[in-house]
């Protein structure tokens, strides 16, 4: 596990400011400024400044951040504090961190988008009357980026429409995708109507208008991806980067929403993570479908759907898709896991040679688990805990690849094992989340635990026919 890095942004030399001091002590201790005092290639000297006039130095090797566990070991040599790593953590060190600069850098990344759809306009009654051109908004993330295309990642319920009319518009996917990147966004949706050669109303969004096409996506992910031209992109901002992913989120952390809140433009809302999974109900077609989500408290509205979540150092940690109506303050993101699952997924099958795939695919395995013994552990080696379980088979279909690899009922499954790399289980969602990076030709075991014995199933190498496509 990484320690928390302090370090969240350069600003000139200083690199952060922020207050430690001791809750209780008739003395107070802070430090005010840690600066680069010098570099080379091996490594930085840091200097970090005291509030009683004392300053240390501080050692690195290049490449690396100034840990929390760095600055508590000098801490103790200044103080003598017999305190733990956690209490000093909890109790002594106060960060006050300017997030500008990595809101800056998630900026770059950020991106509004307009869909059309020609949709079934019905009368008082819920008749059928007639077809018509519906614009949308919502917001997107670039996702990677090529020599000839950008990949943008954003909600499938932004991009698809129950209400579209299949045979004028094509299928429920929208006819017409535009992005603008942030800093060169549209401030208006009073755009200027015109006929496409259809004969029905389309928009002229102007200069700054970025032509997009759907790739493919899941509905029942909440997931899709868009493309633009890469030289269209970089016409408009050569600055333009693609997101940085995370490696992990906690409760607690800061969570940084960048959206197109009711098409005002891009803007940025802060909060935390407030439950690191759970489930809701969404009804992006005729059907109630449960996600996983992450539940913040970070403002987000209408149009922000597809918009990216963010950490302090800039990371995405989530897409956001759906907020309480009642509680502004309960809103929902899916996971960065499932959003760059889907992605990738999804992007592997478009370019590698099956151009006319749109979906994602997975493979099935036959089985459902059931989870036992959950609990909560906190770490105070890391400053965070987390939620186990134990994923148990239910049942096991007959003839189906967990069969062949001998999974029985009531084996507890602990690591999904792919390429002989073990990937371990914590929760029954890592175990459907883990499915969406397996690929035609992977092979896959299971680490099970069976009674008190522990042991390895037999493995089986997927092929095309084992996958299926989400919907």
């Amino acid at each position: 596990m990484k320690k928390p890095k302090i370090i969240a942004a350069l600003i000139v030399v200083c690199l952060l400011v922020f207050s430690l001091f001791l809750a209780g002590c008739s003395q107070t201790a802070t430090v005010t400024s840690i600066s680069l005092t010098s570099s080379n290639d091996r490594q930085s000297v840091y200097t970090i400044y005291y509030s009683d006039g004392t300053t240390q130095t501080l050692t690195v090797q290049n490449g690396q951040d100034v840990t929390a566990d760095e600055l508590y070991a000098k801490y103790k040599e200044v103080y003598g504090e017999n305190l733990t790593y956690d209490e000093f953590l909890q109790k002594y060190l106060v960060l006050s961190a300017d997030n500008s600069s990595v809101i800056g850098k998630a900026l770059q990344s950020s991106v509004k988008l307009y869909t059309e759809f020609i949709e079934t306009v019905t009368d008082f009654f819920g008749r059928p009357s007639g077809v018509n051109t519906a614009q949308y908004t919502g917001s997107g993330v670039v996702y990677q980026m090529d020599e000839e295309s950008t990949y943008i990642i954003t909600n499938y319920h932004v991009i698809y429409s129950n209400n579209a009319n299949s045979t004028y518009n094509g299928g429920k996917t929208a006819r017409r995708i535009v992005c603008f990147l942030y800093g060169s966004e549209n401030g208006t949706d009073d755009f200027t109507p015109q006929k496409d050669s259809d004969g029905y109303n389309t928009y002229d969004y102007g200069d700054y208008a970025i032509e997009c096409e759907y790739v493919g996506g899941s509905l029942t992910k909440d997931i899709a991806i868009v493309r633009a031209d890469t030289a269209d992109v970089l016409a408009v901002n050569p600055n333009v980067q693609p997101a940085v992913f995370a490696d992990e989120y906690h409760v607690g952390e800061t969570a940084i929403a960048i959206g197109n809140p009711e098409n005002e433009g891009i803007s940025v809302t802060e909060g935390i993570v407030s439950v690191d999974s759970e489930e809701i109900s969404l009804q992006i077609d005729s059907t109630v479908r449960t996600y996983r989500s992450l539940r913040i408290d970070t403002a987000i509205y209408g149009g922000s759907s597809g918009g990216g979540l963010f950490n302090v150092k800039g990371e995405l940690i989530g897409i956001t898709n759906a907020g309480d109506q009642e509680d502004e303050n309960i809103n929902f993101a899916i996971p960065l896991e499932i959003a760059k699952g889907t992605a990738d997924n999804v992007l592997y099958f478009y370019r590698d040679g099956n151009e006319e795939t749109t979906g994602a695919y997975t493979p099935s395995i036959g089985i459902t688990t059931v989870a036992q013994n959950t609990r909560y552990s906190y770490d105070a080696g890391v400053g965070y805990g987390k939620i186990t379980e134990e994923i148990v088979v239910d049942q096991v279909s007959s003839g189906s690849i967990a069969a062949q690899v001998g999974l029985q009922q009531n084996d507890r499954v602990t690591a999904f094992v792919i390429n002989g790399v073990k990937h371990e289980l914590d929760r029954c969602y890592d175990f459907t989340d883990t499915l969406l990076t397996l690929r035609p030709g992977d092979t896959i075991s299971f680490e099970i635990t069976r009674g008190s014995e522990t042991a390895t199933t037999s493995s089986y190498q997927l092929v095309w026919g084992d996958f299926r496509t989400l919907s």
